[in-house]
C-alpha cells in the first residue's frame, strides 16, 4: 500500500478515541504542528524510537503535538495502556480496525506522518535513518523536519521510506 496523502496536501481528519474513550480529531490541533506516529505496544522499532522522540517532544514544547496510534489488530486496549504507561507515551489514539492506517497509507511501526500548523503533510515516512545493516543512526529524519517547520522552511526529504513492524490488519 503506497501512501495516499502527498506531500503539500490537506492531512484528512480523522476521529479516534485515546486510551481512556475520548474522541479526539486531527482538526483539534489546527496551527500546531502534529506527529502522527503509527505506534505498536510491542514492536521493538517502535519502541526504540519512544525515548529520542519523547525527549525532543520536551524541547519543542506547545508548538508541536505528539499523537501515537495504534493500529495494529492484534493489540487489545488493556495491553496499549500498560505499555503506554510504562513507556511514557502522552497520547495513543486506539485505531481499533485501521481505518486511519488505511487513511494515511500507514505501513510500519513506526511510521511517522508530519502536519504543519496549516494542516497540510510535510513529512511522511521514517523516524531515522536506521537499516537493518546500519544499527546507529546518522540522520534524524522526524527531529530534522520539525525543526525545519519551526524555523518556517519545509523539510527536505520531505518522504523517506518507512521500516519497522509491519501493521498487523484486520483480515
Amino acid at each position: 500500500m503506497d501512501t495516499l496523502i502527498e506531500i503539500g496536501q490537506v492531512a484528512p481528519d480523522f476521529e479516534l478515541p485515546d486510551l481512556g474513550g475520548k474522541s479526539h480529531h486531527l482538526s483539534d490541533w489546527h496551527g500546531t504542528i502534529v506527529i502522527l506516529n503509527f505506534w505498536s505496544a510491542e514492536c521493538p522499532w517502535a519502541e526504540r524510537t519512544d525515548p529520542e522522540l519523547l525527549a525532543n517532544l520536551s524541547i519543542w514544547g506547545e508548538d508541536v503535538k505528539l499523537c501515537a496510534i495504534a493500529s495494529n489488530a492484534n493489540e487489545p486496549a488493556k495491553f496499549l495502556r500498560r505499555v503506554a504507561a510504562e513507556r511514557k507515551v502522552p497520547l495513543v489514539l486506539h485505531d481499533s480496525l485501521g481505518h486511519t492506517a488505511d487513511l494515511y497509507g500507514a505501513l510500519t511501526t513506526p511510521h511517522i506522518f508530519v502536519i504543519d500548523r496549516e494542516g497540510k503533510l510535510r513529512y511522511q515516512g521514517a523516524f531515522d535513518d536506521v537499516t537493518f545493516r546500519q544499527r546507529e543512526p546518522t540522520r534524524f529524519y522526524l527531529k530534522d523536519a520539525v525543526d525545519t517547520l519551526l524555523a518556517g522552511r519545509q523539510p527536505e526529504p520531505a518522504q523517506t521510506t518507512p521500516y519497522g513492524c509491519s501493521i498487523v490488519r484486520h483480515t
